[in-house]
């Protein structure tokens, strides 16, 4: 696996799913929403099963060999 992507958000949270698709790790909602259903999220090395999983500053979220970490200006 290679190192997380740095990822900033304008907040101090995003949901799962929203981050999936700004990461362009999906192209939809519905993408998004299968993936997590199938088990093939992890959210901080663990497999997620909730779209609306909130995230916040050094979450990392990985699909297959991409892993994006989460980074808040705060």
């Amino acid at each position: 696996m290679t190192s997380p992507v740095d990822l900033p958000i304008r907040d101090d949270m995003i949901r799962l799913g929203q981050l999936l698709k700004l990461a362009s790790l999906v192209e939809d909602g519905v993408e998004a929403a299968e993936l997590i259903r199938n088990g093939m999220v992890k959210v901080n090395g663990d497999i997620e099963e909730r779209r609306g999983r909130q995230l916040h500053d050094g979450d990392t979220v990985t699909v297959g060999a991409q892993t994006v970490r989460i980074r808040t200006g705060s």
